[in-house]
């Protein structure tokens, strides 16, 4: 008969353990898998994500883009031709600009191209050559159902509670086009059980009117990231404290505003966003890009340590959960 009683002192470890694996985390330093495992497999595909996943990220993003069927697919630009091999397929299907737009494609035709490491368009060469090899293996874009039913499948084989961060991705295009995004998006996740900010998913969209019309438009009730570019301003807290619950500002953003400043001033931003009961989500953490550090770990300290952010978006969660844990 096994013996418990030299498990006891072990008790109050066992269920914080158990507490961590069954709800999502939106108050501990998150790790977001940018695009899934995407510094190991090509960007947004299933693989990614199963990767990512089994690395234990706390959520796994998710872009967005309509089909001409109005089929929401996971892919991070309305173009096709920088990661998949459309030009080949469809050759004659470019618009006048020289682009191939996903919503020029039905579902069926979008799942007959190949997927493929992202390349730079002028030299055909991949944006990072050391990561996986270019038109080797064969991987498919995929649907957003597609890949939260992988993540929901894997979370509960696993007994793990992996969130999604899917975002909104040119909300505007898509309006041009007769499309409503948001609200196919929004009706999807509640069919999926995602329509609380309790419930393990994120949702994000750097269109601020798009974002506060899906707050208060479209009344949903998710935890909402308000994404920030180049040259919005890290100083309109308020105004995305209205209807945003964070902020996610890039890596750069963060590096130019607090470049010279003490510790203590570096820290106001992430202080005035907290009282506001802002979080900060900052991208993008990248191994292979980190022009304004000496190496991934001094990036990582910047932004956990010095600027004390609440996550981060990187294409190698591993990396970025084990140094938390060390």
């Amino acid at each position: 008969m096994l013996n418990l009683s030299k498990y006891t002192a072990l008790l109050p470890l066992i269920l914080l353990f158990s507490c961590t694996m069954s709800t999502p985390k939106l108050s501990d330093k998150i790790v977001i898998a940018h695009r899934g495992a995407s510094g190991y497999l090509p960007e947004h595909t299933l693989e990614s994500k199963a990767m990512a996943h089994a690395m234990n990220a706390d959520y796994i993003e998710q872009d967005i883009v309509l089909s001409k069927d109005d089929v929401p697919i996971v892919i991070h630009d309305i173009y096709l031709e920088e990661v998949t091999d459309v030009a080949l397929m469809y050759p004659e299907r470019s618009r006048a600009d020289g682009r191939f737009y996903v919503i020029d494609f039905s579902l069926d035709e979008l799942r007959r191209l190949s997927v493929n490491e992202r390349i730079e368009l002028s030299t055909k060469k991949a944006v990072f050559p050391n990561r996986f090899p270019l038109k080797k293996s064969n991987f498919k874009l995929h649907t957003l159902q597609d890949e939260i039913e992988l993540i929901q499948g894997m979370n509960k084989s696993t007994g793990k509670n992996i969130g999604i961060y899917p975002e909104i991705k040119n909300p505007g295009f898509h309006h041009q086009h007769g499309k409503d995004i948001s609200k196919i998006v929004l009706q999807i996740l509640k069919k999926y059980g995602y329509s609380k900010k309790s419930d393990a998913c994120i949702l994000q969209c750097f269109d601020a009117k798009e974002l506060q019309r899906i707050r208060q438009e479209l009344n949903s009730d998710l935890f909402l990231t308000q994404l920030l570019d180049f040259p919005e301003s890290l100083d309109d807290l308020e105004k995305y404290a209205s209807y945003a619950d964070a902020i996610g500002p890039s890596i750069e953003q963060l590096w130019i505003t607090s470049f010279g400043k003490s510790l203590e001033e570096k820290k106001d931003l992430i202080q005035r966003a907290h009282k506001l009961n802002l979080k900060i989500h900052a991208y993008t953490f990248r191994q292979d890009e980190h022009p304004n550090f000496e190496n991934f770990e001094a990036l990582l300290n910047f932004g956990f340590y010095e600027l004390e952010l609440d996550g981060v978006f990187t294409d190698f969660p591993d990396k970025v959960i084990r140094f938390l844990e060390n």
